[in-house]
């Protein structure tokens, strides 16, 4: 009996990474035979789906190629996938030998064609995937990721990702909803929307002919699907967040209370220089639209600080938008030129010991809104979706509104929901007791 070829693999990066490579390990397992292993030792083909947003993940890909090299059997392939394989390509092979194919993050469908041939590089961001029909594998029993577009048509000037995705092309509802209804028959509670701008949806289809479709409106139909319990996506784009979005967000009991909403800088000249087409005013209200329609309604963000240009009054003018939305989670960084992009070309580059000082500024602000946040939840009864075991004896899952809260419980209680009331609050999880039916 010929035991199966293994598969491991290394994901870095988005949401939407981690359903590429769900992608990737439904196609090498359905076409190729290959089964997941967790013991890099013992792979056959070890892949990295790599991130390029920053410049971090692109160090960490070289450091990890050269350990994996030292550790893999003698034998086996090592294939670099995702973002950062679009924009080096064939750089990769050249400055790693012991790398053997490179596939770009909108080659996903080629992987088995990569895996056969030594030197195989495809990084064509042009490439249209959108209505291929890749095999089923999902990371949670609980929980679907679904992509509903790929690429992006922003031309954010710090941002790499439309050079690595290419242009936004939205996937055809009825291949979405065929995805959605798939996933709940085999038990997923909670649908996971994906796309580099969501709200974005429906702008382009491949094929022509398609009747036209908002977002709002595919997120009503996919609330329609029998089985599906909760619905969240991301990310949506702070210019797209129409009243119509914005209601049936409100009204939509399946939508989860939770938006992520990435400011990316407070101040209206360098949301301008970032080419990001809205407001430090547009933002504002939208953010206080939400908060006003919605009660408990959990608001991220992401931030750049130190961006090309930005004086101390720019970066005041972040701090006072985070003041006044007090968001619930936030992802902050200090700005990181990446190649392709004009930003990294502008002359008024802000010194990186400025930059650390604006971001722990801006950290240190955020933990103390975080820590009033976490404390106000003390006493408070969330609904949440168990989905994590842990070995302290404790389940974690997240509330409607996107807490992560923890209580003592066994694998009776994943995958299902529970009452649980919060008893102790910290900043990085809320613990309670579950709720037991009287």
């Amino acid at each position: 009996m010929s035991m199966s070829k293994k598969l491991y693999i290394e994901t870095i990066g988005c949401a939407m990474n981690v359903r590429d490579s769900e992608h990737i390990i439904a196609e090498l397992r359905d076409k190729e035979g290959y089964e997941l292993t967790n013991e890099l030792t013992q792979a056959d083909l070890i892949l990295i789906n790599t991130c390029s947003v920053r410049e971090k993940p692109v160090h960490k890909l070289f450091s990890e190629i050269g350990v994996f090299s030292k550790k893999k059997k003698e034998d086996a392939k090592i294939g670099v996938c995702g973002c950062t394989a679009s924009h080096l390509g064939e750089e990769i092979l050249k400055k790693a030998p012991s790398v053997s194919f490179v596939l770009g993050a909108r080659n996903v469908s080629k992987i088995t064609q990569a895996v056969k041939e030594d030197g195989f590089v495809q990084t064509d961001i042009d490439y249209d995937e959108s209505e291929y029909a890749f095999g089923d594998f999902r990371s949670s029993p609980y929980k679907a990721y679904i992509n509903i577009s790929i690429g992006c048509d922003k031309s954010c000037t710090y941002c790499i990702v439309p050079h690595t995705r290419g242009d936004e092309i939205s996937i055809p509802p009825d291949i979405i909803l065929k995805e959605v209804k798939k996933a709940v028959q085999s038990g997923a509670k909670e649908i996971f929307l994906l796309g580099q701008n969501v709200n974005n949806y429906g702008v382009r289809f491949s094929d022509k002919s398609l009747k036209k479709m908002d977002f709002s409106d595919l997120l009503d139909a996919v609330s329609e699907v029998d089985g599906v319990e909760r619905i969240r996506f991301t990310s949506p784009h702070p210019l797209h967040m129409d009243d119509k979005f914005l209601n049936v967000f409100a009204s939509n009991e399946k939508i989860c209370k939770s938006m992520h909403m990435p400011l990316q800088s407070g101040s209206t000249k360098i949301l301008k220089a970032m080419k990001r087409g809205y407001t430090k005013e547009w933002f504002l209200d939208r953010a206080f639209k939400l908060r006003d329609m919605v009660k408990d309604v959990h608001i991220s963000t992401d931030v750049i600080v130190a961006f090309p240009g930005e004086s101390e009054e720019d970066f005041e003018d972040t701090l006072d938008v985070v003041k006044k939305v007090r968001f619930e989670q936030m992802f902050s960084f200090k700005y990181s030129p990446r190649p392709l992009t004009k930003a990294a070309e502008y002359p008024n580059q802000i010194p990186s010991d400025v930059g650390s000082r604006r971001l722990k500024i801006l950290q240190d602000l955020h933990t103390e809104i975080l820590d009033e946040i976490s404390l106000s939840q003390k006493g408070k009864v969330f609904e949440v979706l168990f989905e994590e075991l842990r070995a302290d004896g404790f389940i974690a899952g997240r509330s409607d509104n996107n807490f992560l809260i923890r209580a003592k419980g066994d694998k009776e209680y994943l995958g299902k929901f529970a009452d649980v009331k919060i008893t102790n609050p910290r900043r990085m999880a809320l613990y309670g007791e579950i709720l037991k039916d009287e």
